[in-house]
């Protein structure tokens, strides 16, 4: 499942065409639940991909640094030795 909110979002939609509509103060976010696939993959010279998919096609890639990589590795490493969600 693939949820976004948008925040102050306003498009124009004119003969095929998407246009901008209003100021630059859009913000939003996804979310995407029950992953049925996930990767990690080089992204040019300096930056790794996570890859995350559902059953329904929804996909999520996120670019990282690799020193942000590096900090996820240790967030996954220390919920691994205390969360029960890993037991």
């Amino acid at each position: 499942m693939l949820a976004l909110q948008l925040s102050d979002f306003m498009l124009e939609l004119k003969e095929g065409s998407i246009k901008n509509v209003g100021p630059a103060n859009k913000s939003g976010s996804a979310k995407l639940f029950d992953v049925a696939e996930a990767e990690a993959r080089e992204f040019g010279d300096k930056r790794v991909k996570l890859v995350c998919e559902d059953d329904d096609g929804n996909e999520v890639q996120v670019a990282l640094f690799p020193e942000q990589v590096r900090s996820l590795t240790d967030d996954i490493e220390k919920l691994e030795e205390e969360s029960p969600v890993f037991e």
